[in-house]
């Protein structure tokens, strides 16, 4: 006889709300379990998988009966549970690095910036619509699994996440790939950064995409001074100093303009002082305040040394 039990407190039963019955799509398979009694395993898999923290044990009691419960007895052995991958359809593509799943969750994909498409608020980019219409001909309506790194949501309250197709392609690689998109990183969320990173190099090394893009050729840095600029941009110089800041370290490329580095993120870099009196090519979105350019840079790869990026 197979005997199921589980916890049902008040809080357990106040967890059992309709839309979280959704493992019932886990592919759930369990260690040292018949295949007779899988069934049985299941129900007590998917009631106990409302506690993120919960277990499923296995007993035999004195006249042989086989117990399955959240709650361990004396002698029970906890089984392993592998709840599989989860894949989400697509409703739609936003733009080049955001869609929106048929449940209404908007995704932002981790560590890479396309183009800007046009927008009640954002003027179009270059090279914003191509990007789009890839990802929308390569995702749209169909399934993907999303894998996060440390940061789970971004300021608007997106979901971050690497996104990879049902054939295991990495989408936001495969945007690098193309030259579709840049590489952004943001520490701590380092996850797959080298391989980014790489497809980056590739597809700069053959002009493809924004790399051969006029509107993304490198420009003086001092461009700022007279034309302003808006959006992603690749602006060279020489820095001729640092200042140091409570929550920032500043690299002066003359009296209005300067990179600055946020102290948390200064382990990730090499020493400053090695870009002082370089050619370095900066990435990013100039931001201005009254007569004042400043250029936010988190990682390391966003400050190109002589053509090289620093170690």
């Amino acid at each position: 006889m197979v005997i199921l039990s589980f916890s049902r407190g008040q809080d357990a039963e106040s967890r059992l709300a309709p839309t979280r019955w959704a493992i019932l799509a886990l592919n759930i398979t369990v260690e040292r379990v018949t295949k007779q009694l899988k069934t049985a395993v299941f129900f007590i898999a998917m009631v106990a998988s409302l506690n993120s923290n919960a277990e499923i044990y296995h007993w035999k009691d004195n006249v042989g009966n086989d117990h399955y419960s959240d709650r361990s007895e004396a002698g029970a052995e906890s089984l392993k549970i592998d709840p599989g991958e989860t894949y989400h359809r697509v409703r739609s593509v936003y733009d080049g690095d955001t869609i929106r799943l048929e449940s209404g969750e908007r995704v932002r994909l981790l560590a890479i910036n396309t183009p800007e498409v046009e927008g009640s608020k954002r003027a179009q980019e270059a090279g914003g619509d191509a990007a789009k219409a890839w990802l929308t001909k390569r995702i749209e309506g169909k399934k993907v699994r999303l894998e996060s790194d440390l940061t789970q949501r971004d300021k608007y309250g997106r979901r971050l996440a690497h996104i990879f197709s049902e054939d295991s392609d990495h989408i936001n690689r495969l945007l690098v790939e193309q030259g579709l998109a840049t590489v952004v990183l943001h520490p701590p969320n380092l996850k797959y950064a080298a391989a980014l990173l790489e497809a980056q190099r590739q597809a700069e090394k053959a002009s493809l995409g924004v790399w051969g893009d006029p509107a993304y050729r490198v420009k003086p840095i001092t461009t700022l001074l007279e034309d302003g600029l808006r959006g992603w941009q690749r602006l060279q110089g020489v820095p001729t100093g640092i200042r140091h800041g409570r929550r920032y370290l500043r690299l002066a490329f003359g009296d209005r303009i300067d990179v600055k580095i946020p102290l948390k993120n200064l382990a990730h870099f090499p020493a400053v002082k090695a870009y002082i009196g370089q050619s370095v090519e900066v990435r990013g979105w100039p931001a201005r305040r009254k007569d004042h350019y400043t250029i936010l840079v988190r990682h390391p790869s966003m400050l190109i040394i002589n053509g090289e990026e620093a170690e």
